[in-house]
């Protein structure tokens, strides 16, 4: 079924919606959910409230990228409900380890234009991200967009791990660069 037929049965208020919405992109949130928090439950957890929020959005909204659109509320809850874990036990994991590594080439949270800044940084990142050539992009996309391990980038890409690895850190030293040539104070 095409995304604008599943947006229309949201907007019909049919709820076959979500059970279109679970077939098709079910694997794919649940693959965002996973690679941040390591737990089936939590995982399905986070996609189910995704078709909850997705419910109570449509309408009044009509997302163009339906499918990016949902990987955000994905990633969004799951990030959350890290957090909330991570506040409990104050361990370190993959997560932990996969944010770390961007603290250097992006500006400290919370302050008070906040949103404005995040989307004129989004849209920063984003203008770099066109600039890289499409392997480099889709390593740092996998890494830190959709939260995989470096052997599960090596292993989808057919490289070594290292080579991953090499290159997330040259494109966050450009990505830094890049920034701050841009004006933003990390």
């Amino acid at each position: 079924m095409e995304d604008s037929d599943i947006i229309q049965l949201y907007w019909d208020r049919s709820e076959r919606a979500i059970a279109e919405t679970s077939g098709k992109y079910g694997p794919f949130l649940r693959r965002i959910a996973w690679n941040i928090l390591h737990s089936h439950g939590d995982a399905e957890e986070c996609v189910n409230d995704t078709y909850f929020r997705t419910w109570n959005a449509i309408p009044p909204a009509r997302p163009a990228a339906f499918r990016a659109w949902l990987g955000r509320i994905t990633r969004n809850l799951s990030l959350d409900r890290w957090n909330q874990e991570r506040a409990q036990k104050r361990g370190g994991d993959e997560t932990a380890l996969l944010l770390g590594e961007l603290n250097e080439c992006i500006p400290a949270p919370h302050r008070t234009e906040q949103h404005l800044e995040d989307q004129a940084l989004a849209d920063l990142i984003s203008a770099f991200l066109r600039t890289l050539p499409r392997e480099n992009r889709v390593i740092f996309l996998r890494r830190y967009w959709y939260g995989e391990s470096l052997e599960a980038i090596a292993s989808g890409l057919g490289c070594s791990s290292g080579k991953v690895k090499s290159s997330l850190f040259r494109t966050r030293g450009k990505l830094r660069t890049y920034l701050e040539r841009e004006g933003v104070s990390l």
